[in-house]
């Protein structure tokens, strides 16, 4: 049977690190999720309100077929600048894409990314011409390791899911031919990961080893469909979002990536109620490491890898949230 990898973690793929920063006065931070080797990537935007980089560049039809890095981070449209603190760092290790190496031509790294809006919740954003993110992009990328916490750390730091704290969540799966499958996500959404009247997740069907907390819902449970639980009931236009990272060592094509980043966004679905709302900006991205060919590269072998992600997602979001509630009643 497929299980977690060692680390439950997404860098138990092989040639993936994770690196958080936080600023705790501003009540954010930034994730950044970095490949060893340039991998094969792509994206899937479904919520309303979106705040992105580079995504245009990940289509199959583009040049570029492998990045660098990913980030994640608060801030909102300020945040994307923490790619900037992360282009910075791997350039002067002279990585990125160049078509050729020419003298005094600097490669240019490619690293999309994804913000949540954490902006209304209480920190000091009183920042003036000097927003802290490419300063939390570079010491998120000093951190990068194989191992990190989840919960109120990196871009999960100042995130709300719906009435509860949010938080960076993240989980992973092993199959028994040997493909890996992680998942990151940083949790800020509108809708409810809770089941109403409940302490039970939505996505309590995926989880493993009671990862997050192992709670089942009543036996006799049933749930008005116009029942939303414990969303925030005073959404705003782009302050709510969940942004997220799949990374496989499974070797993918641009156009199998996006497939699969197509598929994964149920994961999100299956764990958030309700959720891709006007006013949300859910964002998801995956990488191939290339390391693991595909013994039957068939449209079957792909829609598995895309519903091992769905199912990998869903449990990366109940962690975040359940790792960060347990440090906010602690």
């Amino acid at each position: 049977m497929s299980h977690p990898g060692p680390k439950n973690l997404i860098t138990d793929v092989p040639g993936i690190e994770v690196g958080n920063a936080e600023s705790f006065s501003v009540l954010t931070g930034a994730t950044v999720i970095v490949a060893d080797e340039p991998a094969v990537a792509a994206c899937a935007v479904a919520g309303g309100g979106p705040g992105t980089r580079e995504t245009d560049l990940l289509r199959a039809d583009t040049m570029v077929e492998q990045i660098d890095a990913v980030v994640l981070s608060g801030g909102s449209a300020y945040g994307l600048a923490a790619a900037d603190g992360v282009s910075a760092k791997l350039g002067a290790m002279g990585r990125g894409f160049g078509l050729k190496d020419l003298p005094g031509v600097p490669k240019t790294p490619i690293v999309p990314s994804a913000i949540l809006y954490d902006l209304a919740n209480g920190g000091d954003k009183e920042w003036g011409e000097r927003p802290p993110y490419r300063e939390l992009g570079e010491e998120a990328f000093e951190n990068r390791a194989k191992s990190f916490p989840l919960g109120n750390v990196g871009c999960g730091l100042g995130a709300n899911a719906g009435a509860h704290a949010g938080g960076l969540g993240s989980a992973s799966l092993r199959t028994n031919d040997g493909i890996t499958i992680g998942a990151i996500a940083g949790v800020n959404c509108f809708g409810s990961v809770f089941m109403p009247g409940t302490t039970c997740f939505w996505a309590w069907p995926y989880e493993i080893n009671g990862e997050f907390g192992g709670h089942r819902p009543p036996r006799d449970y049933e749930c008005d469909a116009d029942d939303w639980g414990d969303a925030k009931m005073s959404p705003q236009i782009g302050q709510n979002t969940t942004i997220a990272c799949i990374a496989t060592d499974a070797a993918l094509t641009p156009a199998q990536a996006q497939r699969v980043a197509q598929m994964a966004l149920s994961g999100f679905s299956r764990s958030i109620r309700p959720v891709f709302a006007p006013f949300d900006g859910d964002a998801l991205f995956v990488l191939s490491t290339g390391k693991v060919a595909l013994e039957d590269p068939t449209p079957i072998s792909l829609t598995r890898i895309g519903e091992l992600a769905a199912s990998t997602l869903a449990r990366a979001v109940a962690r975040g949230v359940y790792e960060a509630d347990q440090k906010v009643t602690a």
